[in-house]
């Protein structure tokens, strides 16, 4: 099965969508599964992980219900108040539906560069393993070194780091990222999303020979059973069309052994998010 890791849907409006300036002219529209079907039919892939694009409830009961209509999503990772009094309550009723696969807040957005390691917020994390559900780290390099703290609390949890963690590509930098992204890979239960470069990188110019010494970094930290491609459509429009974004990764490990390749373009993410092929997937 090969699977897109990290994607988005939404309905577009100015309320809701507060963190699209105007550099993301290109992606103030609706984008739903309409849309993204014949783009994974280029590329040959079965399906997608949706991902949150709002910190609301609604915005997860809205990607559920997407889900149970169309078969290709295959799972979702919505936002949950982790800091909330309540959030065990939420991660009970949430956590029922199949589809519900994993939490993600947008740390990288916080001012608190060490606002992982918050009390009421790990303390959410930590609930969320013994009911099956996965977290996804939205961090920019300086956020690494508080995230493994905050997964050294949480050694039984599964955590995924969400676009290599931004590095610096248009500038051509490595460090500190790169030894701090194979610190955090020491962790046996962090996996990484080979996604979002796009955008890190030149917008305009990016060729593939770019992203080659971060690819080599992270897959020698990582390895191919903790790495998952996903394309972060439809925010990578704003560089690139969504097939060669994908061709990146999936041209990228036509050089590795066959179990490697099939492990990065949908395998991994598949055991990491415990999904289904669509065609076998019981609905609610």
């Amino acid at each position: 099965m090969k699977v897109d890791a990290h994607q988005h849907f939404w309905e577009y409006n100015d309320r809701d969508y507060v963190w699209m300036g105007p550099a993301h002219d290109a992606i103030r529209r609706t984008f739903l599964p309409d849309d993204l079907a014949p783009l994974l039919d280029s590329i040959g892939f079965d399906g997608s992980v949706a991902v949150q694009a709002r910190q609301t409830v609604e915005e997860t009961e809205w990607l559920l219900s997407l889900a149970a209509r169309y078969p290709r999503v295959l799972g979702v990772v919505g936002w949950l108040d982790l800091r909330s009094a309540r959030i065990g309550d939420q991660i009970d009723r949430y956590a029922a539906d199949p589809k519900f696969v994993g939490v993600r807040h947008v740390v990288h957005d916080e001012s608190d560069d060490k606002f992982v390691l918050r009390a009421d917020f790990q303390h959410g994390v930590s609930l969320l393993e013994p009911a099956g559900l996965t977290y996804d780290l939205l961090l920019f390099p300086r956020h690494i070194r508080p995230s493994i703290d905050l997964v050294d609390s949480c050694p039984n949890q599964r955590f995924v780091v969400d676009h290599i963690a931004k590095p610096p590509i248009a500038a051509g930098e490595i460090e500190p990222w790169a030894s701090d992204l194979r610190e955090i890979a020491r962790r046996d239960n962090v996996w990484c999303k080979v996604s979002g470069m796009v955008t890190e990188a030149d917008r305009s110019a990016w060729k593939p020979a770019d992203f080659t010494r971060y690819l080599d970094i992270v897959l020698e930290a990582f390895g191919a059973d903790r790495l998952m491609i996903g394309s972060d459509w439809p925010v990578c429009t704003l560089a690139g069309a969504y097939r060669p974004v994908m061709e990146l990764v999936i041209d990228y490990s036509a050089r590795l052994s066959s179990d490697e390749r099939a492990a990065i373009l949908g395998g991994t993410c598949a055991r990491f998010y415990g999904l289904e092929p669509a065609d076998r997937k019981e609905r609610p």
